[in-house]
């Protein structure tokens, strides 16, 4: 009773607030001023003042820009035109002004790129309304659990623990000593110091007084573990006390066990903020403090080699300088590969060449296609890199069985005791190979289910059932009878795709189209001259692609590449060609795909979806206009915006002609904003064909952008520096 006395209340002072604005506004009803306000294209986003932009221009064209909200350390990658919207999110805008007043200076009408912008903006907590995930929160209070049961199940996932408290270490450390390394006389002499040590080491090895064996007593084999891991903190502690110096923070640091060896971590997204020159300085600050410590002992076994700990100082030295090698070669995801991504100005160069070599290479080579230089540096890395990969391997196998072998056989010979550590120490060490093992049958796993799934889609009716309801669903098959829509659905071929790998390339012929089933995908426009990519809209799960390109039987305007692994439901090009002889007998089917595809080349829509152009075809019509016949006249009120297909016209400005448009352009997109009266009159000067979209369909098409949500994060999470 009381809590029905609360709703009512609640809802009674909701309406007399709504009544009240209401009287003093529009005049509009309460459900109708609320409808308004939760409209997602009303939307005023509003920058936080304190968010950072930066823009990175590049060598080959591939230029980025980096947002970092300071408070979460949470850090977004953005394409350069995404900073143009970002000064438009200050407040006194909408969704769908913002939107607007971009396609007035692209002429592209891009919904996905704005709209999921602001939604991403909005849960990175970049805007000044704070964001609540209250399906985070619902989980927790349904599932109460401690805090210390919460970080050991994330250990047990992720093999590591962080701590959120390790900027203030860091930056006390620095306050406190740290910080006179960074005077140059400090640094020159720290350099010349780990030159000596280098050289030392070498003069020591070249005597041949040492061997590297495995007949070293059990505690001296932990002690050099030990060891071993002071010098691990000493790198990470290198790359985080550069950060600081840098006035940048460290979001956590933290435990790991890292290639089968336990490891310290650091968290540095923030170095992602700093120019190239300062990154790479903070890259090569690890192996530099290792350089330096490694250095002491190095010289001491030169100055003093018949000491009693010389065996096992050189056994640590072999140790530390491998590591630091491992490190900086540029081959395995650590401190040299951010060197030699900020050197060569490729910051994804791993990702981008195993992709190239895994789906690009063998197809060009077929096809005969110029390769270019920048795609035979990356297939060169990739090969080298894998290359590397398999040394690594056996190098580590050789170090564990060498070094610590005499370990190994002291505690199985140790009794009871000795052979539980040695098993719990295996477990231990053996963590992520297993890891790597599990990693391994899971990626076969997916490639036997991905083709038992087809043998099953072609055996099971709820296969072709789900693909006929996401036909049924898409706007621009939703007049298909269900005897039509059960024989295309009996068609359908259930087809698997890995993230990274294309579904078809710009310039291929059209032979198929499809529905998304699972997985989100990327659709981009590729430059063949400089290789460059625009992303230019996100598909999800329901949508469809491709169908529009089997109507005009153009080459393929743009590539399709899945961001995350991803089934899809194949419409081949045959299977195509029956439905429209099928669909003969409703005359609004094949004219409305025609429509469709002859929207899609009109350049402000080029980059909508298929759900978006049957939209616009609901809201819009095609307008034939005779010559000095009369669009829009300047001072009337505006409810529609134009987008021309053929003809010319005349744009009239006070009685003067200030523009002439042909096919392709475009006018009166502000009438898409409100009631405003236009600006110019525009006349028919030859025989004109337009379509005209007024404001309510814009309106629609913004508010399912919005909705869908089908931004793949366009994050980069940080380069974790691991040692």
């Amino acid at each position: 009773m009381t809590l029905r006395a609360s709703g009512a209340g609640l809802y009674a002072t909701l309406e007399a607030r709504l009544d009240r604005d209401t009287r003093q506004g529009e005049g509009r009803g309460m459900w109708s001023e609320l409808a308004n306000r939760v409209d997602p294209a009303e939307y005023r986003p509003h920058l936080r003042d304190d968010i950072e932009v930066k823009k990175f221009k590049l060598r080959w064209g591939n230029d980025y820009a980096m947002i970092a909200n300071p408070t979460d350390l949470v850090h977004y990658q953005l394409r350069p035109e995404d900073v143009e919207l970002l000064a438009l999110m200050d407040g006194t805008r909408t969704v769908k002004e913002i939107v607007v007043e971009s396609f007035q200076e692209s002429g592209d009408l891009s919904l996905d790129g704005v709209v999921d912008l602001v939604r991403q903006l909005r849960i990175g907590n970049f805007l000044t309304e704070h964001y609540v995930d209250t399906t985070e929160i619902i989980q927790r209070a349904a599932h109460p659990t401690t805090m210390a049961r919460t970080k050991a199940r994330e250990f047990a996932k992720t093999l590591s623990i962080d701590w959120t408290g390790a900027h203030k270490l860091v930056a006390w450390l620095y306050r406190h000593g740290l910080r006179y390394f960074f005077i140059p006389a400090v640094a020159v002499a720290a350099l010349l110091l780990a030159v000596l040590g280098l050289v030392a080491f070498w003069d020591v090895y070249q005597a041949h007084r040492f061997d590297l064996g495995g007949d070293s007593p059990a505690a001296q084999t932990l002690i050099l573990l030990g060891m071993d891991y002071i010098l691990t903190f000493v790198h990470e502690l290198g790359h985080a006390v550069v950060l600081v110096h840098q006035g940048r923070k460290i979001k956590s640091a933290g435990f790991m066990i890292y290639f089968g060896s336990p490891a310290f971590f650091v968290e540095a997204s923030d170095s992602l903020m700093l120019d190239r020159g300062k990154r790479i300085l903070q890259s090569a600050a690890g192996p530099f403090a290792e350089l330096v410590v490694s250095a002491f002992a190095s010289i001491y076994l030169w100055a003093f080699p018949e000491s009693p700990a010389a065996p096992f100082l050189f056994t640590w030295a072999v140790i530390n300088y491998f590591v630091i090698f491992l490190n900086l070669v540029p081959l395995l995801e650590l401190d040299g590969y951010f060197i030699l991504a900020d050197l060569i100005q490729v910051p994804d160069l791993r990702p981008r060449s195993l992709q190239f070599i895994r789906y690009d290479l063998w197809r060009k080579i077929r096809g005969r296609e110029r390769i270019t230089k920048q795609e035979v540096g990356l297939a060169a890395y990739a090969i080298i890199g894998i290359a590397f990969t398999v040394f690594c391997l056996y190098t580590s196998i050789f170090f564990w069985e060498t070094i610590f072998g005499g370990l190994i056989r002291e505690l199985w010979d140790g009794g009871v005791i000795g052979r539980v550590l040695l098993v719990v120490l295996g477990l231990f060490i053996a963590g992520p190979v297993l890891r790597g093992l599990i990693a391994l049958a899971r990626s076969v796993k997916k490639k036997v289910t991905t083709l038992i799934d087809g043998v099953r889609f072609r055996l099971q009716t709820r296969w072709r059932v789900e693909a006929a309801e996401l036909l049924d669903r898409s706007a621009l098959f939703d007049d298909l009878p269900e005897d039509v829509l059960s024989d295309m659905a009996g068609r359908v071929t259930l087809r698997g795709y890995p993230a990274g790998k294309p579904v078809f390339r710009q310039g291929d012929r059209p032979d198929a189209f499809f529905i998304v089933r699972t997985g989100n995908l990327e659709v981009l426009e590729e430059d063949p001259e400089t290789g460059k990519e625009r992303v230019i809209r996100t598909l999800a799960p329901g949508d469809t692609f491709g169908e529009l390109g089997l109507i005009d039987g153009a080459p393929r305007a743009a590539t399709v590449r899945p961001t995350t692994d991803a089934q899809l439901f194949e419409v081949d090009e045959s299977t195509f060609d029956r439905l429209l002889v099928d669909m003969v007998h409703v005359p609004e089917f094949q004219p409305t795909l025609q429509q469709a595809a002859e929207l899609r080349g009109l350049p402000p829509f080029a980059s909508l979806g298929s759900t978006e152009i049957a939209m616009i075809l609901d809201h819009g019509r095609w307008l034939n206009i005779a010559p000095r016949e009369v669009f829009v006249e300047q001072g009337q009120p505006g409810d529609a915006f134009y987008v021309i297909g053929t003809g010319q016209v005349e744009v009239i400005r006070d009685g003067q002609v200030v523009n002439t448009l042909g096919p392709g352009s475009h006018f009166g997109e502000v009438a898409l904003l409100a009631d405003v009266p236009r600006t110019a009159t525009v006349i028919a000067r030859t025989p004109t064909r337009v379509f005209r979209l007024d404001a309510e369909g814009f309106d629609q098409v913004v508010a399912g952008a919005f909705r869908r949500g089908t931004l793949t994060q366009a994050v980069t999470v940080g380069r974790t520096s691991q040692h």
